[in-house]
């Protein structure tokens, strides 16, 4: 019998966070476990102060393996470790038994009308839509609410087309109004690197263009 652990790291954290052991991976589940021994984890809002319990805030974390620095980039080796605490750019919340749930990245979060909204939350809900095979969703620049959402989504082969409105009307009762696509792109496939991962900077940087 195989017994399958979670792990969950960085690059930068030589690789490992935290880890999810299989006694807790069903009553846990969605959580990538909890801290690694020597490893300090925190939760924190903008100004660094640490996020009530349960609240979503940027993971910070501190510890042995943590990196020393970017290699010849003082500048981002500055913003990443702060008072020794290294910003992972992963947003996220913790359990009362310490349990971590990764949220999205910072980067990618959206700004909506004061409210935000974390792209992969929509993702997962519009994955479930019938005729969508691929789908991404990023912030694009609104005058009234300072980012609306929008979502780029690649169609199975049997799918002829889907409205915007067939997709908000699919979102109703899963989504709140705020965080439901306000526009809908239709593409063959998304950008993605060799790992397989969606490069949503390019799909800012062609809307951006778009809207020039």
């Amino acid at each position: 019998m195989c017994v399958f652990v979670e792990g969950f790291g960085l690059t930068e954290t030589s690789p490992f966070v935290a880890i999810l052991d299989a006694s807790h991976a069903i009553r846990k589940n969605g959580s990538v476990g909890r801290a690694v021994m020597h490893m300090d984890v925190r939760i924190v809002d903008d100004l660094g102060q640490e996020a009530p319990l349960g609240d979503v805030g940027e993971l910070v974390v501190r510890g042995p393996n943590v990196m020393k620095g970017y290699w010849n980039k003082p500048a981002e080796t500055k913003a990443a470790l702060v008072d020794g605490w290294f910003h992972t750019g992963d947003m996220a919340r913790k359990d009362d038994e310490g349990f971590l749930y990764i949220v999205d990245r910072k980067k990618d979060m959206i700004i909506t009308g004061g409210e935000n909204v974390y792209p992969v939350e929509v993702e997962q809900i519009l994955f479930r839509h019938p005729l969508i095979r691929e789908v991404a969703v990023i912030g694009v620049p609104d005058e009234q609410w300072g980012e609306s959402v929008k979502a780029i989504v690649a169609l199975k082969d049997d799918a002829s087309t889907l409205s915007l409105e067939e997709l908000r009307s699919f979102c109703e009762g899963k989504l709140a109004r705020f965080k439901m696509p306000k526009y809908l792109e239709i593409t063959r496939s998304l950008p993605c690197n060799a790992t397989g991962k969606v490069l949503k900077t390019v799909l800012r940087q062609n809307t951006i263009s778009n809207l020039s």
